[in-house]
């Protein structure tokens, strides 16, 4: 008998072995790439304010997406992303427009206290995914307010990557992507960097005091009355 269980317990074991080596497979971790871009040397450069960014609910995750023919989503089985795809997003958009606009004065919103942008970025990204075997695709829309208050333009892209098809050539594509986006964003803020200034709104002069004298020949004269003698004394107004 002891010799018929044995068989089945080394049997079993490599059954357990295999299961095990099969949950415990290694996931890559992911990152956008944000390019080279060249640090800005100029302090005092165009003031930006980039965001709020708004990214797609479905994007809102650690799970790499795959997109699949059919256009549903699929979780990748070999990759997830390292931290916040959010995060990344930001920071990629931030050291790309500083640097092709050469300003150390690009920031993230929210603001911090006493900075006033000559332009904020309201950027929203509807879409940014790829499959093994589909491109990957950014949808994206901003729009730029001056330092007035005023929409000065308001754009619709949809971007297109092609790619190799493993997991790390989709994420280098759609790192491309978004470079290609903070080109475009660039170019449509350069133009606002030389707004004239805010002309400010003029004074009104103070009221003058008024003299006690001209006040009091502003109040209505009561006329006084003045007795007239008869037999009754009747006083006329």
């Amino acid at each position: 008998m002891t010799a018929l269980r044995l068989p089945f317990i080394l049997m079993l074991a490599g059954v357990l072995g295999l299961a095990g080596c099969s949950v415990h497979q290694p996931v890559s971790l992911y990152q956008l790439d944000s390019g080279s871009p060249v640090p800005p040397a100029q302090s005092a450069g165009m003031a930006v304010l980039l965001g709020p960014v708004t990214v797609a609910d479905y994007l809102q995750r650690e799970t790499l997406l795959q997109r699949q023919p059919d256009g549903s989503l699929q979780a990748s089985s070999d990759g997830r992303w390292a931290g916040s795809l959010s995060s990344d997003i930001d920071q990629l958009l931030l050291r790309q427009v500083a640097g092709r606009l050469d300003s150390q004065r690009v920031v993230l919103a929210p603001a911090i206290v006493g900075f006033t942008p000559d332009v904020q970025v309201l950027l929203t990204i509807t879409r940014l995914d790829s499959g093994e075997k589909q491109p990957a695709i950014l949808d994206a829309q901003w729009r730029l307010i001056d330092r007035r208050g005023q929409v000065r333009d308001n754009r619709i892209i949809h971007l297109q990557e092609q790619h190799t098809g493993s997991t790390a050539a989709q994420v280098q594509a759609q790192g491309a992507l978004l470079q290609k986006l903070a080109e475009q964003l660039s170019t449509a803020l350069k133009p606002l960097a030389n707004q004239p200034p805010i002309a400010e709104a003029p004074k009104k002069p103070a009221a003058k005091p008024v003299a006690p004298a001209a006040e009091a020949e502003k109040q209505p004269k009561i006329p006084m009355a003045a007795p007239i003698r008869t037999d009754m004394e009747v006083f006329r107004f």
